[in-house]
Formats: structure tokens, sequence, C-alpha cells
């Protein structure tokens, strides 16, 4: 089909909660995308963080071979299947984490382990669960009444209760609302629908010796600044600072979808058997191909970090050169953002014209999230598209 008959198909079938460019992918290769019409295009979304080995992986092509041919895609977890118990002990062992729950996206991650938050507060007489202004966490409704965004709330009241939200990077608001009743903090070590906007040092280690000096939990959301993005498998690593929860999705599943809840010390043996479920949680194919995602995660993300300087250094430019209509480039890895004073929306469809993939985040930034394998050169083309455009716009 070409691009004009799928776009037709979808916008009559489709619920019309999304606002979609009008392009339907069909191949790829590399970080490079085609169109039912035959164009390409430099991919610098990845499926939204997804797509960290970029596209037609040979190691991703044998381990879900692998799985077709042996005729079992899905077990339930009745029983154990090897490729998850595989990926399970591979987490834990890159995290130091003790335990796994695998599920199907980043919501769900986050959904286990806000019951895990109280459950384990149930048992202290706690239930108060603090978020925080800009965050996104998800479109299930604990996901999102944790996340910090009017606009995701809104036309969907109540919002479950319990909740309260402090100022990102701003300690002295949290201490303002942390008491005996706080079961948990939940926080992005770097905001991704918010911004792009990493956590301050200090208010990240402060974090953790006010969840500590209250008996709170403290999980990190790490659905969208994991796995590798930041220059380190785990954001958190950047940091030196250890989370009592870590969630996680989006590139885990190498294009599957997947999502794990991973416990540390302090929150070991939470759930016991009836508490929580998926019932495709650590699905077959999903875990091979997060076999071959983990076993590449050390290697990709040395390579990500010394990149990532490049990729930052590059939007750095743009901003001196194009102060009329970029503010601030910031992020971590390859998780960057460009802070724009025009609508990213149409920096994207410039950027779409000249054979360019970006996304937005928040109201402002445009966002750049590439497979973990895109090269300087890869960097060095996509920029130049970004600078085209502006001039352009």
């Amino acid at each position: 089909m070409s691009n004009n008959v799928t776009v037709r198909l979808g916008k009559e079938n489709y619920m019309s909660n999304y606002s979609q460019f009008p392009i339907s992918i069909k191949s790829g290769k590399g970080i490079v995308l085609t169109d039912e019409d035959g164009k390409e295009y430099l991919d610098f979304v990845a499926g939204i963080a997804v797509n960290a080995l970029g596209y037609g992986d040979e190691d991703e092509k044998k381990a879900l071979l692998s799985v077709i041919e042996s005729g079992v895609l899905h077990t339930s977890n009745l029983y154990y299947n090897s490729h998850a118990v595989n990926a399970a002990a591979a987490l834990n062992k890159i995290a130091d984490s003790k335990e796994v729950f695998f599920c199907n996206s980043g919501a769900e991650a986050n959904e286990a382990a806000l019951k895990m938050a109280r459950k384990r507060g149930s048992e202290k007489g706690k239930s108060t669960i603090i978020s925080f202004s800009h965050s996104f966490h998800g479109r299930t409704y604990g996901a999102v009444t944790v996340t910090g965004q009017d606009k995701y709330h809104k036309g969907f009241a109540p919002m479950l209760p319990g909740v309260v939200y402090a100022e990102y990077n701003n300690i002295d608001s949290v201490k303002s609302l942390l008491d005996d009743n706080t079961a948990a903090v939940i926080v992005e070590p770097m905001q991704g629908e918010g911004g792009i906007i990493p956590a301050d040092q200090e208010f990240l280690s402060s974090l953790r010796t006010l969840c500590d000096s209250y008996d709170a939990l403290l999980i990190f959301d790490e659905v969208q600044c994991g796995m590798g993005r930041t220059g380190k498998p785990f954001c958190f690593q950047n940091y030196g600072i250890q989370p009592d929860i870590l969630t996680l999705a989006k590139a885990l599943g190498g294009g599957l979808p997947m999502g794990a809840t991973l416990a540390f010390e302090k929150a070991k043996g939470i759930f016991t058997p009836g508490d929580h479920a998926a019932t495709f949680g650590g699905n077959v194919a999903a875990a091979a191909l997060a076999e071959v995602v983990l076993a590449k995660l050390p290697g990709l993300s040395a390579e990500v970090a010394r990149k990532g300087v490049y990729l930052h250094e590059k939007l750095v430019d743009i901003v001196l050169k194009h102060p009329d209509k970029a503010k601030e480039a910031r992020g971590m890895g390859f998780m960057q953002g460009l802070d724009l004073k025009i609508p990213p929306r149409d920096v994207i469809s410039k950027c779409m014209e000249k054979g360019l993939l970006v996304c937005s985040a928040g109201y402002t930034v445009l966002r750049f999230v590439p497979p973990l394998i895109a090269t300087e050169d890869d960097i060095d083309k996509a920029v130049s598209i970004v600078d085209a455009a502006l001039s352009e716009l």
C-alpha cells in the first residue's frame, strides 16, 4: 500500500487519540526507516526510545526465529521459561537488584511499583505517595495519577487518592510533604515527557537520605531513561544512588512489548503469590529479545556515553547558531533535548520533509532518542537537517 492508503484506512478505523504524522513505515535497516512510498528517514525517535539496536539486528533475528521455530510464543506464568529466567538474572546482575517482575509496558511496571509501595505501606500505617511536577509515569489510572501534569488528568477525575506532588529538583518542596505517612517517592532520574530534564545530583542524594529517614521506598522510573540511553546501563548508575524499586520498559523487549519492575533489598519479598500478575509478562518471544539487548547493554552504554557528548556539543552549536529559535540543549547520552522558542511540531514536520525523524517532549522541546547504535556520522547528518530546518522556519 501507499502512505495515502494506509493513512486513510487508519483514520477510518482508529480511535482519534493520536495526532499522527501522515507516513506509514514499511521497513528498516540500521537506523534508517523506509516508508510505503520508498522514502528513507534517518531515525532519531527509535519508536520513542524503544529500538535500541536499530533495525535488522542479526542477533535479534536469530533469537526471534528460534522462538518461532520452537512453536511456543507464550506459556503464561504458571510455568517457567528459560528466556525470561535468563533475562531476569541478567537484570539483577547488571542493576545489582534482587527480584524481577515482568509485565508488558512502562505503565504496568509503574503500577506494580505503586502496589508494592502501598502493600508495604499498609503494614506500616503509610499510604501517601509523593510524585513530581512535570513527571510522566504512564496512562493507566495509578500511573496517570502520579503523573504530575494536569493535561493528562483532564477529563478523567477523580484521580486516585493519597498522591501529592513536589517540585522536581527542589528538595525543600519534598521536605514540606514528607512525613510518617509517606509510603514512597516516585521520580524519574531524568524527566522525559516533561522536557528532557536531568535530576540534580544533590536532589537525588537528598531523596535517598530522606526516604531512608522516613522508611519510605524510593522508586526510580527509568522507563525512558534506562537501558543504556544515558551512557550507563541504568540512569541511576550515573548518580551512584540506588533506588528501592526500579521500573523499566521501552528498549528492554528489543521492539516487542515488555516491562519490568526490579526490587532491591528494601523492597525484596513484598509481593507474594496472588498479589499481582500479568498474563503476558515474561512472554517467551519478548524475553528472548531482552536476552539479546541485555547481553549488549554494557558495551552499548559505554559507546553512548562517548557519542552522547558529541551529540550534545552539536546541539549546543545549534543553540548558538539559532538564538532566535533555540534556547538550550540538555540531556545525557542519547536522551537529549533542544528547548525551542518556536513550536516543535513545525520543526518536526520540516525535518521529516528532509528525511529525519525526531519527536517532541513537553511543550517546547525537540527530543533526540536515536537507536543506541547511531554513529557520529549519523549525528552529523541529523543535526545538519535540524540546522537547515531551523534556517527555513
